[in-house]
């Protein structure tokens, strides 16, 4: 049903680059792009994930209340996106850990202050 997610940026440049080396540790890649637009896809079924410059002119602001969850298949995996979103610059909004009996997940901030979170169900 959802076929991409974008999120504002006012440091378009920065921002490419940060979900550049974060995406590349899931095997995902340029999808789509223009002068004010990339997206980040692992396929062209997959849903993707965007940044934008606004159309408007106006500056990005971040949501609140909202956030984008990238789901992964494994806690290990969690750990090393969270990981590496910090690396990048990203700010640390909840360490990575069980959030309920089977909800492994990983909160952080990009360099915009979108909240981002990796997640994974642990069967057990």
């Amino acid at each position: 049903m959802i076929g991409y997610i974008t999120v504002g940026t006012n440091k378009f440049d920065a921002a490419a680059s940060f979900y550049d080396a974060l995406f590349a540790t899931i095997g995902a890649g340029r999808a789509y792009e223009l002068d004010t637009f990339i997206a980040w896809s692992t396929g062209p079924s997959a849903v993707a994930f965007s940044i934008t410059l606004p159309f408007d002119g106006a500056p990005a602001t971040v949501g609140n209340g909202v956030m984008v969850a990238i789901a992964m298949d494994t806690p290990d995996k969690v750990d090393a996106f969270y990981a590496k979103a910090l690396e990048l610059g990203g700010t640390d909004e909840g360490a990575p850990g069980e959030r309920a009996s089977d909800f492994y997940a990983g909160y952080f901030r990009d360099l915009d202050g979108n909240k981002l979170n990796a997640f994974c169900f642990v069967r057990k």
